[in-house]
């Protein structure tokens, strides 16, 4: 059974959260390649085994109930495409799309990062086990693109606050 053999590291690395599932296709400007837009990460944070929860549930939940995000002000309740936030530290975005499995934010202009910055939260689901992959990227450059350091801490610090968020996923998915 050299095909059950191969399956089973696979497995363990989806439970331990390591693989995720495909994410989902950014706005039609990034989906030419590198010319036509500036990645700047991919993450997959796991949010635990929840074999009766849809990822549309667990989206659901997220954005009916935008204060288990980390916002400080003007969307805690239920967010709808359109509506504006400010993120914790006063980080203001626009909130873009809503899809059935998952959201994406654009920060405006006073955010820290610089205005123009894509990031879509996107859930899934394989053999019980859900996802929460988180993805950004820029239209256009801007002075922290190409700094190493800039964009180091920007990502180590996107790594630390999506990770807090997956935490609180991985317990209130449970009421989805």
């Amino acid at each position: 059974m050299p095909g059950f053999a191969a399956a089973v590291p696979v497995a363990l690395a989806l439970c331990a959260g390591l693989v995720t599932g495909p994410t989902p296709a950014p706005a039609a400007d990034c989906r030419a390649g590198p010319a036509g837009c500036y990645d700047l990460y991919t993450y997959g944070y796991t949010l635990g085994l929840h074999p009766f929860t849809e990822p549309d549930a667990v989206r659901r939940q997220l954005t009916d109930h935008f204060w288990l995000f980390p916002v400080s002000g003007g969307c805690a309740g239920r967010i709808r495409a359109g509506a504006r936030c400010e993120l914790l530290g006063g980080n203001p975005v626009e909130v873009e799309y809503i899809g059935d499995d998952f959201f994406q934010i654009n920060t405006l202009p006073g955010h820290q990062l610089g205005r123009g910055m894509h990031i879509r939260f996107a859930f899934s689901r394989t053999l019980g086990f859900h996802t929460m992959t988180v993805r950004a990227w820029q239209d256009r450059p801007t002075e922290c693109t190409g700094e190493v350091f800039c964009n180091g801490v920007n990502r180590a610090f996107a790594w630390v606050t999506w990770r807090v968020l997956a935490k609180t996923l991985y317990v209130t998915a449970y009421a989805a």
